[in-house]
């Protein structure tokens, strides 16, 4: 337990729920729906919470749950998913974050978990805690008022059907758990995540219908029908495919729906859909943003834990503004697997650690970052050398939400 400016920062109980709740939707402008207040203590349940708390009032929070995360190379790792960070607007500037932040991290040590993960509200606020922005993904829409035509080259696997969401969970299910060992980012995915989505939250919706699934052995997709200025939209809410016929056989059907003036998505960089398409125009991205943050915990941990694309012997000083994961480590590199330890050897590469937990998964690259001047490079070969080493076969890609 400590104080913060007379405010007391504590472990949260089940009996703060309440008071979480009112503080959560205050900072986030939303209303939770049953299905969200039926699930989220098993989410996350109260007691991995901190709460900030003045007088009988709660007025900061933050919460947690491990999480087993893919990382590159089809391997897995457990992580700290943090959640519902929030301080209320009538406590601000008291230092209420830097207080929930330090007794959440320390937890995180003392769990020896090596990578800690987080969806972020705002991006201006987390880079003083050591985290750094991970994987990325692009907003798009395709317009069928134009002609959809698929190339000439583009196989029409087939072997989709239609079924109700609530006769498909369980194949669901499954084909997610399939695709999230593939995918970097990826997370395993509790069951009461699968409850708030299928419960359809009304605040989910926005106006939308409730889903829609289409089936593959291979994959699926979750969409729904919104009619928007006098037309009919198909909101593609998630779309997982384990194999390259699974993902073209979902978009023909997706691209084939009746009475549907457009096609709204998010994808990753490397998805194949505008090759699949004769006029890859037709693929019209319309934003882009970060789906998920990253700090690292635990840097011979965590660097140890994925796989890389080359061989690499480099001496990396890293920073840590907020706790004390930084210092210099020699990273060796032969057939894609990693050592790290500690070293006294002059450094090669100088970045925070906010740069490292950027480059973790492979979507981002340190050779932009060494534009920017976020990473100090003393050899150019050997900044090429771990540019290199950290791409991934496959794009990153955030699982579920949280």
């Amino acid at each position: 337990m400590a104080s913060t400016n007379g405010i007391t920062v504590r472990p949260a109980t089940s009996a703060d729920w309440p008071g979480i709740v009112q503080l959560l939707e205050t900072c986030f402008g939303t209303r939770y729906d049953q299905p969200e207040l039926d699930n989220i203590p098993d989410l996350f349940p109260a007691e991995r919470a901190f709460v900030a708390v003045d007088g009988d009032q709660i007025v900061g929070h933050t919460v947690d749950r491990t999480m087993t995360v893919t990382v590159p190379g089809e391997r897995t790792v457990g992580a700290c998913g943090v959640s519902g960070v929030a301080v209320a607007p009538t406590h601000r500037r008291r230092g209420l974050l830097r207080a929930l932040y330090t007794e959440q991290h320390a937890r995180t040590e003392s769990d020896g978990l090596p990578l800690t993960i987080f969806t972020v509200s705002e991006g201006t606020i987390y880079g003083r805690f050591g985290y750094g922005p991970t994987i990325a993904a692009n907003e798009i829409e395709i317009d069928k008022h134009a002609a959809i035509e698929f190339r000439s080259t583009t196989p029409d696997p087939g072997g989709v059907t239609i079924a109700p969401v609530a006769e498909a969970t369980s194949r669901i299910k499954a084909v997610y758990d399939r695709w999230r060992r593939l995918v970097p980012g990826a997370q395993a995915r509790p069951d009461a995540n699968w409850n708030i989505w299928f419960g359809e939250p009304e605040r989910y919706r926005d106006g939308a219908s409730t889903l829609f699934a289409l089936l593959h052995a291979d994959g699926y997709a979750l969409y729904r029908r919104q009619w928007r200025e006098h037309e009919s939209v198909a909101l593609l809410v998630e779309l997982r495919a384990v194999t390259s016929e699974a993902h073209t056989a979902l978009w023909r059907v997706l691209l084939s729906l009746d009475l549907v003036k457009k096609v709204e998505a998010d994808i990753a960089d490397d998805d194949p859909l505008p090759y699949l398409l004769a006029d890859p125009r037709t693929v019209k991205v319309t934003g882009r943003y970060d789906s998920l943050w990253a700090r690292i915990m635990d840097v011979p941990a965590a660097l140890t834990a994925r796989t890389y694309q080359r061989d690499l012997d480099i001496v990396l000083a890293v920073d840590d503004p907020f706790r004390n994961a930084g210092g210099t480590f020699a990273l060796r590199i032969r057939d894609g697997i990693a050592e790290c330890e500690p070293t006294t050897r002059p450094a090669d590469l100088e970045l925070g650690i906010d740069v490292l937990g950027s480059l973790y998964f492979g979507t981002y690259r340190a050779r932009n970052f060494a534009a920017a001047n976020r990473i100090q490079v003393k050899d150019r070969t050997a900044l090429r050398d771990f540019d290199q080493a950290f791409t991934s076969d496959r794009e990153a890609c955030l699982g579920w939400f949280f």
